[in-house]
This record gives structure tokens, sequence and C-alpha cells, in this order.
């Protein structure tokens, strides 16, 4: 287990699990033989064997308790675990239902990219006054292929009022802007350059950002 020091925390990442990720740009641990039957949505065969896992991994006590007794939420968790070469355990740890939709912890799609291999860990960059509307945060990173420098957008305090982010009720934007500037920084980043990583699955704080 790593760490990685934020301003509001320490964000923690499994390492072992991410080396051992298809999408994290590196080869799964083990491969499959493609003529055997593969659990999945491809084939009744498949369907059949996702669905056993499924009802296996419902039924578990050190399943997050979001998933328990829920075997068609288990399915989809043990589907996107098989897609990533993870383990489901670890896939469901970091995926939630926000709004009827599955969302990724940000700290996961960070992760996600700093062990893939094809960059260098994020880095944040703060520009403006802290606190006032022109405080804002740009996401980089290096390409280890090219060297070429990778920028994202700035996010500022402007923007996620002028969008709705920061009035909604609850919302963290009022009580962690330095830290939600750098999830939205980084998210944006990963979404132009990478968007593989996530499957296309909006993070958390973008769900609950979007609302209904």
């Amino acid at each position: 287990m790593k760490t990685k020091e934020g301003i509001e925390g320490v964000v923690q990442v499994n390492l072992t699990e991410l080396q051992n990720s298809d999408a994290a740009g590196l080869k799964p641990a083990v491969k499959q033989d493609p003529c055997l039957p593969q659990a999945g949505f491809n084939s009744p065969v498949g369907f059949e064997m996702l669905q056993r896992a499924a009802k296996m991994l419902s039924s578990g006590t050190i399943f997050p308790e979001r998933f328990r007794n829920n075997i068609g939420d288990c399915a989809i968790v043990a589907d996107i675990a098989l897609r990533l070469s993870a383990s489901p355990l670890f896939v469901a740890q970091n995926l939630y239902v926000v709004y009827g939709s599955p969302a990724w912890s940000s700290k996961f799609l960070i992760g996600l990219w700093n062990s893939c291999g094809r960059y260098s860990a994020i880095r944040y960059e703060f520009l403006g006054t802290e606190g006032q509307d022109d405080w804002g945060c740009i996401a980089k990173s290096k390409e280890w292929a090219t060297g070429e420098e990778l920028v994202g957008p700035l996010v500022t305090l402007s923007l996620a009022k002028k969008e709705g982010w920061f009035e909604k009720r609850g919302s963290k934007w009022q009580t962690m802007p330095a830290l939600m500037l750098r999830y939205r920084a980084a998210t944006f980043l990963i979404n132009t350059v990478a968007p593989e990583l996530g499957m296309g699955i909006r993070t958390v704080e973008e769900a609950e950002d979007i609302g209904e």
C-alpha cells in the first residue's frame, strides 16, 4: 500500500491492484485462454458465470454494504472488474451509485493515472488569490513515451459558481475548496487525455455536482 499526500489529508491507493490492471496500460497478471468461456454479457454461458459470481459477491460480509444482497449491481461490479482485470472487491470499494448511475471515487481515477506507467504522477498548480473567485487549479503531467507536457483545463471557484457546483446543498466546494479544485482539475486532465482509464464513468464529485 502506498500513500499520496494531499492538502486535505492522505489518499490511499492500492498499487498492487492497479499494476495488475489492463486498463492501467499494463498487462494482466494472468492471460485467459480466449477459447475458454468467459464470464460476461456476451454469451449465455458467460452470463450464467457472471450471475454465479454476482450471487457469491452479494452474500459476502466483506463486500461494501451498498452492494450486499444486490445481485444486479454485483453483476455490474463483476463485469467492470473483468474489463479492468482487477479484483471485484477493489472495484466495489471505489465504485458508488449516485443518482442511479455508477461513479468512481476521484482518488481511484487519479490512482489509475499515476500507476498506469504511461504518464508521470499528476501535479497541481494553483493560480489567483486563495478564496477569491479567480483562485484556480491546473493539473499537469508528462507522457513518458513522447516527453510531452500535459496540461489540463484551468478550474476556478468562479467556474464552480457559474456551473452551480458551489451552491448545492452539502457541497464540499464550500468546506474543502482546495481538494475539490484538485479533484476536478485532475478529472478534466484524465478525461481529455486518457478517457479510457475511467471507462466513461463519471467521478462521484462530477455526478453530485451535475445532480439528477
